[in-house]
């Protein structure tokens, strides 16, 4: 078990890796004729096609560090129930109806042309990988693709994500000895980081971000459940997954 002082550690440690490891994810073609006319920020020069392989090392360098701090995890593990999967359910549809929305684009990009600040949106241009194309002919890597991405969607991101967010950064802000705080209960500045924040970790998705996170703040403030917050991002992502799939809609992942 770590200290108390840095506890911490085991809350952002995987989190961090796979934000870090993320940062060399190729963006999609389109993005680099962008780049040639000096519209976005240029990303990491790694050819798309690397994009699968970048992602699944992400990912097991996260169950590798969910793995090492999961005896910090496990005291916060609680049963959950339906409310968890209703907001799930819920939650899968707002977001993807405000992502369709592309509100970002039509009320954000004017206004950030006005200020000279348009390409910060690039940084939320996400790969948008999509495997029926990029690996077409190649069933099992398109089968072994959606496997590994569906496992990180819907299992390990749900986990990583709640636990940094519910688990440190909403206690943190909220109580000088956080680790002791409760599951759930809040401030009214542990509540506005508990939607900021992934607000800024979603930056090509502000709106949904903002609607979802507080919603499912709401919904630990309701269950002082940790793990009723996780399958509900779960379920969210699942249906997000699916949607994607159905749909086309790789821009959304």
């Amino acid at each position: 078990m770590l200290r108390m002082t840095h506890r911490w550690v085991a809350f952002v440690l995987p989190m961090t890796l796979f934000m870090v490891i993320g940062s060399f994810e190729p963006k999609p073609p389109e993005l680099a004729n962008r780049l040639a006319n000096g519209q976005a920020t240029a990303p990491w020069s790694i050819p798309y096609s690397f994009y699968p392989w970048i992602y699944t090392g992400k990912l097991i360098a996260t169950l590798i560090a969910l793995y090492l701090v999961w005896p910090e995890y496990k005291p916060l593990k609680t049963t959950f129930g339906w409310k968890g999967i209703a907001f799930g359910i819920v939650g899968g549809f707002l977001w993807i109806s405000i992502c369709e929305l592309q509100l970002e684009q039509s009320t954000l990009r004017p206004l950030l042309r006005s200020w000279s600040l348009e390409s910060l949106l690039g940084t939320g241009i996400r790969s948008a990988f999509n495997p029926f194309e990029e690996l077409r002919g190649n069933t099992i890597g398109i089968l072994l693709y959606l496997a590994i991405r569906g496992i990180g969607l819907v299992l390990v991101v749900p986990v990583m994500e709640e636990y940094f967010l519910r688990g440190f950064a909403i206690r943190f802000f909220a109580a000088e000895q956080w680790w002791s705080y409760p599951i759930g209960r809040v401030t009214v500045l542990s509540a506005i980081v508990g939607t900021v924040l992934p607000m800024l970790m979603h930056p090509g998705e502000l709106f949904a971000a903002a609607v979802w996170f507080s919603m499912i703040t709401f919904l630990a403030y309701h269950t002082k459940s940790l793990w009723e917050c996780i399958v509900a991002h779960g379920v969210t992502n699942f249906i997000l997954g699916v949607y994607v799939i159905a749909y086309g809609a790789w821009q959304m992942v």
